[in-house]
């Protein structure tokens, strides 16, 4: 579903009116096309099925082989992401780190943060966003385990209320062996830095 940019900037018009602004004015003139133009990269997600990335997926078997898969982990650290918390409409941005163990299949790495990037581009809560990254990959893989960490910066904690502008928050998604806790502990530290 394409965003409606006439309608978008219409209603970012109508709204610098309510808070008492021209939306004539030198500055504010193209602000309701910029806001739409924005908003179609913010929300490009909605409607966009996550799990088309992880549709390529290379079958593998276990053992001694070159060919074969190791039993550990694969992950992937540091993959920067954005949203727009869908309580504000305010920013939040940060980084996700990804472990999943592989059953039979694995997915180039690129997938992974093409997965983050679709089902970011929504009006999220980070809660909500990390339990639909791992549902997405352990349900598109057949995953032994999936965990997601995302630690990110919120512009409504920054910016308003609380006014915290160093503050963070971090949640996890654990799925199938990582909502073991000496498992999942032992790869959250690898994943944000605790490890090789």
């Amino acid at each position: 579903m394409a965003v409606d940019r006439e309608r978008v900037s219409a209603l970012v018009r109508e709204l610098l009116e309510a808070i008492g602004e021209d939306p004539d004015r030198p500055g504010l003139r193209a602000t309701p096309e910029r806001v739409a133009d924005a908003y179609a990269e913010f929300f490009s997600g909605v409607g966009e099925d996550a799990a088309a990335p992880l549709a390529h997926t290379i079958s593998v078997s276990r053992g001694p082989a070159p060919d074969t898969l190791p039993s550990g982990a694969v992950m992937l650290r540091d993959i920067r992401f954005r949203s727009v918390c869908e309580h504000h409409l305010l920013p939040f941005a940060g980084r996700a780190h990804v472990a999943y163990l592989p059953g039979e299949q694995v997915v180039g790495l690129g997938a992974l943060p093409r997965v983050i990037d679709i089902l970011a581009a929504r009006p999220q809560v980070q809660e909500r966003l990390g339990e639909q990254i791992a549902d997405t990959i352990a349900g598109s893989l057949d995953t032994r385990g999936v965990l997601v960490v995302l630690d990110a910066v919120h512009e409504c904690v920054t910016m308003r209320g609380g006014r915290q502008p160093s503050a963070s928050t971090v949640t996890i998604a654990a799925r199938g062996e990582f909502t073991e806790p000496v498992a999942r502990a032992e790869v959250i530290a690898l994943l944000t830095g605790g490890g090789p």
